[in-house]
């Protein structure tokens, strides 16, 4: 598959020169994505509220590459504020819990300061295995 790039038409993606994703072969990166309502164009307050806003961003641009959470291989979690740590990841575990990634988690600031959690994601996809036909055996 040719380099496909994904554009949640953000003006930030213009401003910056970058795509939401960017899916190349069998490799699918996800840009820095934060809890922006991009149809209400609206931030919540709460890092909860956000912190699920941000995984259906994610989900959203996974699809358009072709993928889904379950083919992520690397996660990178930023938070403005480390007490918001465990309510973040209990939002974070109950998606990811199964898939268990390889995680890091980074304290930052951004230049929105509403912001105050920010994830990108790194996922691989792999062929599906066709199920093996099954075979009648003739009984004697």
């Amino acid at each position: 598959m040719a380099r496909k790039k994904i554009s949640s038409g953000s003006k930030f993606e213009a401003l910056l020169g970058y795509s939401r994703a960017v899916r190349d072969g069998e490799w699918v990166f996800l840009s820095g994505t934060t809890g922006f309502d991009y149809k209400k164009h609206v931030i919540s307050k709460d890092v909860v509220a956000q912190t699920k806003q941000m995984l259906a961003n994610m989900e959203w641009g996974l699809k358009q590459a072709g993928a889904r959470f379950e083919d992520v291989v690397r996660l990178r979690l930023y938070m403005v504020r480390q007490k918001d740590f465990e309510r973040v990841a209990r939002v974070i575990g109950e998606r990811f819990g199964h898939i268990r990634p390889a995680n890091t988690m980074i304290t930052s600031a951004f230049a929105d300061p509403r912001i105050l959690v920010e994830m990108d994601a790194t996922a691989l996809l792999r062929p599906k295995r066709k199920k093996a036909a099954k075979r009648k055996v003739a009984r004697r």
